[in-house]
């Protein structure tokens, strides 16, 4: 049977994710990965998962393994309530949901609001797990232009006066791919420009608890609350599988997610909540976020280190305060994808940058190097790899 005949017209805008076909390559025995964004298994709180879940059976018994509400564990959603008021975000356990991943957001956002054609402003390089969750729905992208500052005010502006934009959709802290974060600045100018033209905003906030160093940012929400749907996990500060995302959104648009959810999943895992309820409320997270910072601050210098040593002349980087990602810029005209494969073979990986932009012309000289996921001498051993394979191609 030709089944290619029974697939849908969508499926021509699906593609597999560039980075998870990268990372089939590099599980290879011996390879050094800085390509996957991915927290480390020591950032775990494994001393404590069983205490969780003794206290989740002993204290809601049955009804964490039950069915439950499509909008989320309340427990869990009242918990959130307060972890984002510490973010200087207002939102009542009834104005949060609860998700499989921010990544369950993002393409229910999709459906909601993407018609085929529908125009999405999103910065240029963007976090590629977006498109593959909007992809589907057929939009157009409308690139925004970015320096190291992130995100270029006038550019959102110039895009929104043009008219016919659906959602802008922005990563202001230690953004993925580049590790950029928005100066408050440009935060308010963001806010005031979505009011000014009455556009909204999908914030995607994963990463800002992972700060080291400098002073924590408010969400672009505080600033344009009717105007933005803020969304984030807790996959990098508890477990990523886990799977719990959540967002916090206008009233409207949280209605239609909640049907949307309901014919997707009916909700996420009840017991997965119940331990990220618990994990929340018990005070374990602001006891073992220091901890996480302590394991990555020092990889993340040591990675800022060998690029200084090992990166020949004409090559720059991002010096970020947080996240996961470093983004390195070689000489215009340079292709990292050639520089991708020799790399491999000498067993060190990174994502070449151009799958980050939604305009295939663009990005071939990036690379974004994510530094979690080794320790600082392995770092510092792989860059050196690194940059003797792009001295070379230079």
């Amino acid at each position: 049977m030709k089944f290619e005949n029974l697939l849908a017209d969508r499926t021509e805008n699906m593609r597999s994710n560039a980075i998870r076909e990268i990372l089939k390559v590099v599980s290879q025995p011996g390879m050094i990965s800085l390509a996957g964004g991915i927290p480390a298994q020591e950032s775990f709180p494994m001393n404590i998962m069983n205490t969780l879940a003794e206290s989740v059976t002993a204290q809601y018994g049955a009804a964490a393994f039950q069915y439950d509400m499509t909008e989320g564990f309340m427990p869990l959603r009242e918990a959130l309530s307060a972890y984002v008021k510490a973010r200087g975000i207002s939102a009542t356990a009834e104005e949060i949901i609860v998700t499989s991943g921010s990544q369950g957001v993002l393409d229910a956002l999709g459906k909601v609001l993407i018609s085929k054609g529908d125009r999405i402003a999103v910065e240029a390089p963007t976090y590629l797990g977006a498109i593959s969750a909007f992809n589907p729905y057929e939009p157009e992208y409308v690139r925004m232009d970015t320096d190291d500052d992130g995100l270029i005010p006038e550019s959102l502006e110039a895009v929104l006066r043009a008219g016919g934009v659906k959602f802008v959709y922005l990563v202001p802290t230690f953004q993925n791919p580049t590790g950029r974060t928005l100066p408050l600045e440009r935060r308010q100018e963001i806010a005031r420009i979505l009011e000014k033209y009455d556009a909204l905003l999908v914030e995607d906030d994963p990463y800002s608890a992972l700060r080291y160093r400098g002073t924590a940012l408010p969400p672009v929400k505080i600033f344009a609350p009717d105007h933005v749907v803020y969304v984030s996990t807790l996959s990098k500060v508890f477990a990523p599988g886990l799977r719990v995302g959540f967002c916090v959104a206008p009233e409207l648009i949280r209605k239609w997610l909640v049907l949307v959810k309901q014919g997707t999943d009916l909700h996420t895992s009840t017991f997965n909540q119940a331990l990220a309820a618990e994990y929340l409320s018990g005070g374990h997270l602001d006891h073992h976020l220091p901890d996480i910072c302590k394991l990555y601050r020092p990889r993340q210098e040591a990675m800022l280190d060998a690029l200084e040593k090992y990166f020949p002349d004409g090559f720059k980087w991002s010096a970020p305060e947080g996240g996961m990602f470093l983004w390195v810029e070689g000489p215009k005209g340079m292709d990292m994808e050639p520089v991708y494969w020799e790399a491999v073979a000498r067993k060190a990986a990174f994502v070449p940058g151009k799958f980050f932009y939604t305009d295939v012309r663009e990005g071939i000289e990036t690379m974004r190097l994510n530094y979690t996921m080794a320790d600082a001498a392995t770092i510092d051993r792989a860059v050196r790899i690194l940059g003797e394979v792009v001295a070379e191609s230079a």
